[in-house]
């Protein structure tokens, strides 16, 4: 009986193990493999790679260790805590953290949260004997920088174009330059009216159990499912500010969010099903006023 009991503990201890890594996985680097070739093989992004391996550029060596996930979302639900999301997913509190850039533990329902399933703090890879590699091979790969180098050391040579400037007081003798100067005040008043920035969206709902659907400059969306709303840093753009975003048409600056930092927003859609569907884009968005 003490050896049944012991052989299925094994087996639930292994299908634990299983199930936490079948959705993550750790690849060695290849000679010629480049971070957009990886993500097209493993169905991610460049940013996302780059993400899960703090790397700060898309310079990559034979040798390295990289660990891969697929994205998924998760839209916070009532009672719902960071370690029961985390546990959930097999992930990390702090890495939860880190990927949606949450300051505190606290969350919202209705929130979208970015999450690797089975990436925890042993999964990321980048070791010392990888920078090891990578500074060998930098150094051996000196003369492709180089050129890059030499290319920078030719552009004063471009500087002989001073002639043109030299001439230019003869030119000032004319009227016409100084006619020419009010049609350049007005494209800078036209480029002041308007801004557009690149945002990295998501989206969120009121649609969910727990959800107020009351946004913070007071807005009901939840009575009004078809007021376009996006959540926005105010720092980036202003609360109240009327925006035309790309592929989601005019909305109002009218809500913010824990996880809304710098270039990012929500948008609201007012199914939870398509809001989840809507995953991370990188989007243009205009501020009219």
């Amino acid at each position: 009986m003490l050896k049944k009991i012991i052989s299925l503990i094994a087996v639930a201890v292994l299908s634990v193990t299983v199930s936490a890594n079948v959705s993550a996985a750790t690849i060695t680097v290849q000679k010629g493999d480049t971070l957009w070739d990886l993500s097209r093989v493993h169905n991610t992004s460049v940013e996302n790679i780059q993400m899960l391996n703090h790397l700060t550029t898309d310079l990559i060596y034979p040798g390295d260790k990289l660990a891969i996930a697929p994205e998924k979302h998760y839209i916070v639900k009532q009672d719902d805590t960071l370690w029961d999301i985390a546990t959930e997913h097999h992930t990390s509190v702090s890495l939860i953290k880190e990927w949606n850039h949450l300051n505190t533990d606290l969350i919202h329902p209705g929130l979208n949260l970015l999450i690797f399933d089975g990436i925890n703090t042993n999964n990321t890879a980048v070791t010392g004997k990888t920078m090891d590699l990578a500074l060998q091979d930098s150094k051996e790969n000196a003369p492709v920088f180089k050129t890059e180098s030499t290319q920078k050391e030719s552009v004063p040579a471009v500087k002989v174009a001073p002639a043109p400037k030299e001439s230019a007081p003869a030119v000032k003798a004319a009227p016409e330059p100084k006619e020419s100067a009010p049609a350049v005040q007005a494209e800078t008043k036209s480029d002041s009216s308007s801004k557009e920035i690149t945002v990295k969206a998501t989206a969120y709902t009121a649609s969910c159990e727990g959800c107020s659907g009351i946004t913070a400059t007071g807005m009901n969306i939840k009575a009004n499912p078809n007021q376009k709303v996006i959540a926005v840093d105010p720092s980036v753009i202003p609360l109240g500010s009327k925006v035309y975003v790309e592929g989601y048409g005019e909305a109002i600056a009218g809500d913010t969010g824990g996880a809304i930092k710098g270039n990012r927003i929500d948008v609201f859609i007012p199914s939870e099903h398509d809001a989840i569907n809507f995953g991370v884009k990188h989007l243009k968005v205009t501020i009219l006023n």
